[in-house]
């Protein structure tokens, strides 16, 4: 068996669960990229992938998360060469894929499955939409994701495994694809499975409501936007959001425009009125 994740913070969680429940224990992979937001476009040719590359390239660059030298890189096409070459050499391997009902993992859960077709019978799914489970204090909740589950809920949550079907393997690798041709940068899930997709500066709109007339570090504007907005993202496609706001000039900044604690920015200051002589 094999573990499919799309989150760091998913793996500490199911550790745990498969420690107090040793019947689905097995090794943990994640898939590390966050497709629900940039380019897709051919995203299945060398093409395609270093398009998506450069594109990430530009957004972290010279902030925050810049990728420093000699630091690993993310690659999820060499992670599927590797589950490939696992299930052809041993016909009784098989993959759970967990995902829950956010944008980042049924992103990444239409990317991982599309390329396993010909391994139908041996990929499930558990899929934690609209499911109820007990938080810490015993209260039912709805997770977003998957590690806000407790340990011990995931032994529940472990019977929801099921097999893709035929049917999904023809499917939703075509829905994929259609989504990708639309060539947009942003996805949004609407329900279910059921992503929609806007244009890169979708986030924008909210996130300048958080900008006031005082100064805030660009830290504070971020944190203050994925605490209260009803749609977020991940905060390195927030800061370069930002960046590219304040490149038009309509709002103040000072310090470095660099990580997010290096600059502040604030409400344009009003121009003084000219006094007649």
């Amino acid at each position: 068996m094999i573990h499919i994740v799309f989150n760091e913070a998913d793996k500490p969680v199911l550790n745990a669960a498969m420690e107090m429940d040793e019947s689905f224990a097995a090794e943990i992979f994640q898939v590390k990229d966050d497709y629900a937001v940039g380019p897709l476009v051919n995203i299945f040719t060398a093409e395609g992938m270093d398009a998506r590359k450069q594109w990430w390239q530009e957004v972290l660059t010279g902030g925050d998360f810049e990728i420093k030298p000699g630091a690993e890189e993310v690659d999820d096409t060499a992670l599927v060469a590797q589950l490939k070459e696992r299930l052809a050499s041993n016909e009784e391997e098989f993959i759970w894929i967990w995902a829950a009902a956010n944008k980042h993992d049924v992103s990444g859960y239409y990317w991982f499955m599309s390329q396993f077709k010909e391994y139908a019978g041996r990929i499930f799914i558990l899929y934690l939409n609209n499911l109820p489970f007990f938080n810490e204090k015993g209260n039912i909740f709805y997770p977003e994701w998957l590690h806000t589950i407790p340990a011990k809920e995931f032994l529940k949550a472990k019977k929801l495994a099921r097999e893709i079907t035929l049917s999904e393997f023809e499917v939703e690798p075509d829905e994929w694809t259609r989504i990708c041709n639309e060539n947009k940068a942003v996805r949004l899930l609407e329900g279910g499975k059921k992503l929609i997709q806007q244009e890169v500066d979708f986030y924008d709109v909210e996130l300048k409501k958080f900008i006031t007339k005082d100064w805030q570090k660009a830290s504070k504007i971020i944190n203050q936007f994925l605490n209260k907005a009803k749609d977020t993202t991940g905060d390195a496609f927030l800061l370069w959001r930002l960046k590219a706001i304040l490149s038009f000039g309509q709002y103040d900044m000072q310090g470095e425009l660099k990580n997010m604690k290096d600059f502040e920015v604030k409400s344009k200051s009003a121009e003084p009125e000219m006094v007649a002589e």
